[in-house]
């Protein structure tokens, strides 16, 4: 359920952005914008707690960036692979649970075993739910809860009558999570770009122009600051 109006944030997701133009910018290619990102993101998982986050989850890679060139994809491939490998030990010193959502058919074996590994090792961690969605979209996302809920309709499992908000969101890659209080974007774009749009139905949002490689703990708490001083009503009215 959502947060309550004032309270801090429980569930933060952010989309990471701007890598690629931090790198060309400096002259670099892309990938090197990607590692810096990678790093960035070490940073952020580690100040989370200290900031009261609970639950983190982070826009890695969707369904549309299959569209980037061969380099830059396979490239990013590798980097999840050891970033994984090379976490997974901090993970478990810190208590971070670590999931993955979206869907992982095109992903490579040897990738989808890291995924796997990790999740299996870090299961009983909870000082930090941290969540990274890779080839992941909301659309697509929701097209796949559709396709189980029908599938056991047609078998006869599921009285279609019975399909509410509940039942959709808990055939969901994010069952198992709160929805997030509020999401970040980095870069300065104001897009969602097809980043958990059920969940993220009554988030708050707050775009800056920093581009990822560059987004600080400092930052995130500056945000986190201001998320604070929002009223937060769900289609209600705060009382005087």
């Amino acid at each position: 359920m959502p947060s309550d109006t004032r309270t801090p944030p429980q569930h933060v997701a952010i989309i990471m952005d701007g890598n690629g133009r931090w790198a060309t910018a400096r002259g670099w290619p892309r990938l090197v914008g990607h590692r810096k990102g990678a790093e960035r993101v070490k940073q952020i998982v580690t100040a989370a707690p200290d900031l009261g986050i609970k639950w983190l989850t982070i826009y890695a890679f969707s369904t549309e960036n299959w569209k980037r060139s061969t380099e830059e994809v396979l490239g990013l491939m590798a980097l999840f692979s050891r970033y994984i490998e090379r976490e997974a030990d901090r993970m478990a010193a810190n208590s971070v649970r670590m999931r993955f959502i979206g869907d992982r058919t095109r992903l490579d074996d040897r990738l989808r075993g890291l995924m796997d590994g990790i999740e299996a090792r870090t299961a009983q961690h909870s000082r930090l739910n941290l969540t990274v969605a890779i080839n992941y979209g909301g659309r697509d996302e929701i097209v796949r809860a559709a396709r189980a809920l029908a599938a056991e309709a047609a078998a006869g499992r599921l009285d279609p009558a019975r399909i509410d908000e509940a039942a959709l969101g808990g055939a969901l890659d994010t069952a198992a999570l709160p929805d997030p209080d509020l999401v970040i974007r980095t870069s300065g774009e104001t897009r969602t770009s097809n980043f958990l749009p059920w969940q993220a139905a009554y988030a708050e949002y707050e775009f800056t122009p920093t581009l990822w490689p560059d987004f600080t703990p400092e930052e995130l708490a500056a945000i986190l600051a201001r998320f604070g001083t929002r009223e937060r009503r769900f289609g209600g009215v705060v009382s005087a």
